[in-house]
């Protein structure tokens, strides 16, 4: 079993503080739902746990499988087994996307495979996907559409296998059909050995990639966590009776 640990984690960026004391535990086999409203610091948690350089770490530790990561590069942790998968992925002009999978997974990989021993896997996958394949010969995410880049991202993921998965609101601007598409290729993943940590303000994503934990963050801090059926209360009631509880709580 593996497990991602967050502890008391206070995270600043320019100067403000946007984490106050985080505290969440990640294990193999789990889903985790990481809810809120905007600004509140769910990107930020992710971002610092793949070692964004914006994001600075003024207190509190990452730890996985009991050992600290705060010193380690992102290209370091992504190959001990953490994947981002961003809200809003960036253009690589000059960068083919089939020049940059081989990239990412020769990087990943201890024996170097030229394209073509890598392709039939890359088409697969993206097949299963719905991707364009000629979406392969462009520039990453270049002229892509908003979900062809979700797509693109979920497509790294799968080439990768993760063991912890960090996903940025990837049903943002999906349609209902690519939705599907995406979650159905969610729900494939081997969880054995591996977790998803997901954010999404959307009760139709977690309808369809049912989170085994939920946890609502609020001003930099976690104030409630659950199951999926804090989701539903959530989606039901939003987030008043949260802050409520919280204030009843902290007098």
């Amino acid at each position: 079993m593996h497990k991602l640990e967050v502890k008391n984690l206070f995270v600043k960026i320019e100067d403000k503080e946007i984490l106050k004391g985080i505290n969440l535990t990640v294990k193999s086999g789990e889903i985790h739902a990481l809810m809120g409203p905007n600004g509140n610091g769910k990107s930020t948690l992710l971002m610092s746990i793949m070692g964004h350089p914006k994001y600075e770490i003024t207190s509190g530790d990452i730890l996985v499988d009991g050992e600290s990561i705060l010193d380690l590069s992102v290209d370091e942790r992504s190959k001990l087994g953490l994947f981002l998968a961003m809200q809003n992925p960036q253009v690589i002009p000059g960068v083919t996307n089939l020049e940059f999978l081989k990239y990412i997974v020769n990087a990943h990989s201890e024996k170097k495979m030229k394209l073509q021993e890598i392709y039939k896997d890359i088409k697969s996958q993206a097949e299963e996907l719905d991707f364009d394949l000629h979406l392969l010969k462009r520039f990453v995410n270049d002229g892509f559409s908003g979900g062809e880049k979700k797509k693109n991202e979920i497509l790294q993921l799968k080439l990768l296998k993760p063991i912890f998965s960090l996903i940025d609101e990837i049903d943002s601007g999906l349609d209902v059909d690519a939705l599907e598409v995406v979650a159905k290729n969610l729900n494939s993943i081997d969880l054995s050995e591996s977790a998803l940590v997901l954010v999404s303000h959307y009760d139709r994503f977690f309808k369809k990639v049912i989170p085994t934990h939920a946890h609502v963050i609020i001003n930099g801090k976690i104030v409630i966590s659950g199951n999926d059926e804090l989701v539903e209360k959530v989606n039901s009631q939003g987030y008043s009776w949260i802050k409520e509880l919280n204030n009843e709580s902290s007098k």
